[in-house]
């Protein structure tokens, strides 16, 4: 690996223009395990025109040429996935076989995605028969300013990354200073795979100090930014001086509406679904919602699989869940689960304070909250915890409108042997996605929300239109090729 303190640039690695160290915390050990720089204007200005400069060629590559460089990221992805695990599991503190599983697998699979989605997507296309010397075709966006997040790094790496290659554009990525390890692989992993020079760059920082600069930067034509609200927000803002494309992929506080005819497993699949990656998913189902004539046998099963859900070192084998990714998100959590106590939810499972056994680290115990009402904060903000809210309703109505009274529009959950009834929830939940039944979206499925969660989609051929401009051409020589 090159120095921790490198960026990427121009198909090299090289030192910062100015020192400014940034320690890496190992969150189970709260120890140092890294030391990279944070990046400034120079920096970044370098990384925009090796981008600018590398667009002018890549962005008239084939797509046979842009497939076969997505054939070999794969192939170099896949030879590198432990040391990819490795570098997860280390900086933010994803067990071991969930990194190598889940987190690397994650990347695999939108990968592999991409790449068929590309072998069917269409840059030339006919307007239609009644315009038979008209064509649309589809560009690349141009020079892209990608900011992504600690708690599935190569998940939202590669949403990233691998449909601004597939399209043509050249970028700059900014990962997340927390967990920045990961990214650093990355760069190793496309430097491998023969990414020509100036495609794609990584210039560290944080979003105060690289982040305002690239979304405010006039030589990068797109944003594209996945984290909280708040910071959504913010970059928009930035980026509207110089117009260009804002993507947002934000926070969520998804409902999981579990009515009495659900399957045996829904409510202990629900539970675990909050807790997995110690909760921190934008999608994960935070609220339950559950009819009450099966509430209290929700809410037993619910408080069970919690107080049998293990916490253990990232380090360690098995299915146990790790800590929290930082100090700043332990206080967060912990302040959020006193407030639900404060509120009046009642505790059933959990708590303040650290699990049995554990004196250091950013590990919380996996908490559930029962008779929780929709205003209380618990129900309202987005944890990124391990804690779940459990909320009684009487009939369908109710249900629909406890789980549309949020800022939020990620993902809803769906869990009835009634058809009929999920079509219906399904058409007026108001989500810019709705899983139901345990049923997981298929392959290319697109990612994204409504309301505070977000715009655009990641994913698909809808990850490959957005980054994408669309041109209307009429004239056009049908027999020239």
């Amino acid at each position: 690996m090159p120095n921790s303190t490198d960026f990427y640039i121009g198909g090299q690695w090289v030192a910062p223009h100015s020192s400014n160290d940034f320690e890496v915390i190992n969150p189970a050990t709260e120890e140092v395990c890294k030391t990279i720089s944070l990046g400034g204007q120079a920096d970044v200005d370098a990384a925009v025109a090796a981008a600018r400069g590398a667009f002018e060629t890549y962005a008239y590559s084939t797509k046979e040429e842009r497939l076969a460089l997505l054939r070999k990221i794969l192939d170099v992805y896949k030879a590198r996935g432990e040391d990819m695990a490795q570098a997860i599991s280390t900086e933010m503190g994803a067990p071991i076989d969930m990194a190598r599983s889940s987190q690397v697998g994650a990347g695999i699979w939108h990968i592999s995605n991409f790449i068929t989605a590309l072998e069917n997507f269409d840059f030339e296309r006919p307007l239609g028969n009644h315009a038979p010397n008209d064509r649309i075709l589809y560009e690349a966006v141009g020079v892209i300013g990608m900011i992504t997040p600690w708690n599935w790094p190569m998940n939202q790496v590669t949403l990233k990354v691998i449909p601004a290659l597939a399209t043509g554009c050249t970028m700059i990525l900014k990962p997340s200073e927390i967990a920045p390890l990961s990214g650093l692989v990355w760069a190793e992993i496309l430097d491998e795979a023969g990414v020509p020079a100036g495609v794609f760059n990584l210039v560290n920082g944080d979003g105060p100090g690289v982040g305002t600069m690239m979304s405010g930067h006039p030589g990068i034509d797109a944003i594209s930014f996945t984290g909280s609200t708040r910071a959504g927000i913010a970059i928009s803002k930035n980026a509207a001086d110089t117009l260009k494309h804002v993507h947002l992929e934000l926070g969520g506080k998804g409902a999981n509406i579990v009515f009495a005819d659900a399957d045996e497993k829904a409510v202990k699949r629900g539970a675990l679904h909050c807790f997995n990656n110690t909760g921190q998913s934008c999608n994960a189902p935070t609220r339950m919602l559950v009819e009450r004539s099966y509430y209290d046998a929700a809410v037993e099963i619910a408080t069970a699989t919690a107080e049998a859900t293990t916490v253990g070192m990232p380090s360690e084998s098995g299915r146990h869940i790790g800590p929290l990714v930082s100090a700043t998100q332990f206080d967060k959590v912990q302040g959020l689960i006193a407030k639900g106590i404060e509120e009046g939810a009642r505790l059933t499972a959990g708590g303040l304070g650290r699990p049995e056994g554990f004196n250091k680290g950013y590990f919380v115990r996996p908490t559930v909250f029962a008779d929780v009402d929709n205003e209380m904060t618990i129900a309202r903000e987005e944890i990124f915890g391990p804690v779940l809210s459990i909320i009684p309703f009487e009939d369908e109505a109710e249900a629909l409108r406890i789980a549309n009274d949020t800022a939020y529009g990620l993902t809803n959950y769906v869990q009835t042997q009634d058809g009929a009834r999920r079509n219906r929830l399904a058409r007026r939940l108001r989500s810019g996605m709705v899983e139901m039944n345990g049923q997981s979206r298929g392959a290319g499925s697109p990612f994204g929300g409504m309301k505070k969660s977000g715009n655009g989609r990641e994913g698909g051929v809808w990850g490959l239109e957005d980054f994408c401009e669309v041109k209307a051409v009429s004239g056009w020589a049908t027999d020239a090729g």
